[in-house]
């Protein structure tokens, strides 16, 4: 199952392994256009700091062959003012448009990973269910940032180094049109160069990205899991596996590098040739005075300017390979349609009864492995039913189709006679609260942890959800009380108290329907019983379902449903259960059975202390 759910994880990380995808190039500059006039004020700039800079030569070439050859003093410091003006001007123009890059940069960014986290809010459980916390953390934080270094780095920065290169090449030719042919005799060996690096370099892109989300996904469960890695001693195994896939991330960060080591030089070698081009031929040109010693000294800068941005286009692709990795998988996760929404002309109402009924439903996480099969029941408005049976028998299961978190394969659910699925899920699940075996609890404080943000709920109100789920004495012999911070998953709270606040989180809200999956699985048996005397009163007038393994607490509920295998094997009181010497009655008598071999062995502990 691990094996499987990774090598769809691996399918889904990889990437096309196009050079150049239009379309994908296409969708990452449309959020770009809200920007449109800061990115074009940018590309202004950038223009006008490429114009000032081809400057420098043509400076340099009137300073040598009008001013420093007639020995023209006063004409050399004018040109020499003139060169500081164009060097001051390029440099506060490059300022300021690398301020306003980062800026628009920053912003598209925003609006990207909001609406991915967006996305993701709305997105079906069973999407999570198959793919791990790493992946998707990887999305938001790694992949992101590729982009960010392509809008604020890479797309508005080649613009500046194409127009530089088309700034030189019209200098050169309007200076000395037969020295710039030479020179550019080498460029064929420049494009092949390149063509054969993007290629390269492409692949190797993708594969990082690839093993960088395996990565991240391998260290969230790992350091999740923790305890249970030390407890069962899979250290050692645990770092090989890691070191493998580490391995394979770092050998196709070594391929990109060697590719880099191999195209730099070869750029180097070919700036080298064209300068040996430029001085053997401008030298021969000055012996026939075609050319000037200004002109020569001017071309000669004007080489070494040219293939500086031809680099600086290669880092840039660089940069838009590792975007172009990352949107792809960016959009294949924006691309994904929650399976589970809201339909057109739906449903809603601000108070419900609470009638339940589930008509011939089956339902399987896989659909090939039913969980649930032809499950009828009808739970009416304000009465208390619990489900009990063997784990695996479907009950946790039964709540959260109720909820909609998952779509049934067969029948139908309805909710005060309205089809689950033709309900506004916001007001489905507006009505429900319900209470897990293992709690969630977020980081901040307890008082935000059990209204979850909700301004409308006063502190006074979950004071007294506190107060009724047997909380608030605990909490107020916190440091802060209701302002104490809670860490990551409430590791500062015990069980107990972390199944507390999720029962005072469910009651504040006052649902119309609630749903308790072994609410006191974890709790000692003195707060228990107060629990128990709360719900009677928090449950009175109120539909509930109630998971629970201990049957002592659920005596006194309306009906007992018995699961067993998906299949719904018994229904009736607890006496009318017990009576029926089904598999209630097998189910109780086991648990009384083990109530009396523990009343045994702590009667005898006690003689054995005292």
């Amino acid at each position: 199952m691990a094996s499987d759910r990774q090598a769809q994880g691996i399918e889904e990380d990889k990437v096309s392994g196009k050079i150049y995808d239009r379309k994908l190039f296409a969708r990452l500059i449309k959020y770009g256009k809200p920007y449109w006039p800061l990115i074009l004020l940018a590309v202004a700039m950038i223009i006008i700091a490429a114009g000032l800079e081809t400057l420098g030569p043509y400076l340099t070439r009137l300073a040598v062959d009008d001013h420093i050859v007639t020995g023209d003093t006063d004409g050399l410091i004018t040109i020499i003012i003139i060169y500081i003006s164009v060097l001051f001007g390029n440099f506060l123009i490059k300022y300021m448009q690398i301020i306003l890059t980062q800026y628009v940069g920053q912003k598209i960014i925003y609006d990207l990973r909001s609406e991915i986290f967006t996305h993701l809010q709305y997105l079906h459980q069973q999407y999570f269910d198959k793919n791990p916390v790493g992946r998707l953390m990887t999305r938001v934080t790694s992949d992101i940032e590729a982009l960010n270094q392509m809008f604020t780095q890479g797309l508005v920065m080649i613009f500046g180094d194409i127009f530089l290169i088309l700034g030189i090449v019209i200098m050169m030719v309007s200076v000395q049109p037969e020295l710039a042919l030479w020179t550019f005799s080498v460029i064929p060996f420049l494009f092949l160069a390149s063509f054969v690096f993007r290629k390269k370099v492409r692949s190797a892109f993708g594969e990082i990205r690839l093993f960088l989300a395996q990565i991240n996904s391998f260290l969230q469960e790992r350091i999740s899991g923790m305890s249970i890695v030390q407890l069962f001693n899979r250290e050692k195994k645990d770092y090989d596996d890691f070191r493998e896939v580490n391995w394979s991330h770092t050998d196709a960060f070594i391929r990109t590098i060697f590719y880099y080591a191999l195209f730099y030089p070869v750029v180097e070698l070919i700036s080298a040739t064209a300068l040996a081009i430029i001085i053997f031929r401008g030298g021969w040109l000055i012996q026939s005075e075609a050319v000037t010693l200004g002109i020569l000294i001017a071309f000669i800068q004007y080489a070494r300017m040219f293939f500086r941005p031809i680099s600086d286009l290669s880092e840039k692709y660089n940069i838009l390979q590792g975007a172009f990795a990352s949107s792809e998988r960016i959009f294949k996760l924006l691309d994904t349609k929650p399976a589970i929404s809201t339909p057109e002309n739906s449903h809603g109402q601000d108070k419900i009864t609470g009638n339940i009924k589930f008509e011939d439903v089956s339902f399987g996480y896989n659909p090939e492995e039913l969980v649930l099969k032809n499950v009828n029941l009808t739970i009416p408005a304000g009465k208390r039913y619990a489900l009990v049976g063997h784990t695996g028998s479907g009950k946790t299961t039964m709540l959260r189709l109720i909820g909609r978190f998952y779509d049934i394969n067969e029948g139908r659910i309805t909710v005060d006679d309205v089809d689950v699925r033709q309900w506004a899920l916001h007001l489905l699940r507006k009505h429900m609260a319900i209470v897990l075996q293992d709690v969630f609890l977020f980081s901040g404080n307890i008082l935000e942890n059990i209204r979850l943000g909700r301004k409308d709920i006063s502190e006074e109100q979950v004071m007294a959800a506190a107060k009724m789920v047997n909380a608030h004495n605990f909490i107020m012999k916190m440091p802060d009380g209701y302002r104490s911070q809670v860490k990551e998953r409430g590791s500062n709270l015990s069980v107990g108290q972390r199944q507390l606040l999720s029962l005072a989180r469910a009651l504040v809200v006052d649902p119309d329907v609630l749903l308790l999956d072994e609410a006191t699985a974890n709790i000692d048996s003195e707060s228990e019983a107060l629990i128990q005397q709360a719900l009677e009163v928090v449950l009175k007038d109120r539909t509930a379902i109630v998971i629970a393994h201990r049957l002592s607490t659920i005596q006194r509920v309306d009906q007992i449903v018995v699961m067993h295998k998906g299949i719904i094997r018994e229904q009736g009181t607890h006496q009318e259960l017990l009576k029926k010497r089904g598999f209630y009655y097998k189910l109780y008598q086991l648990q009384y059975q083990n109530w009396q071999k523990d009343d045994r062995e702590k009667s005898a502990a006690q003689i054995f202390i005292d």
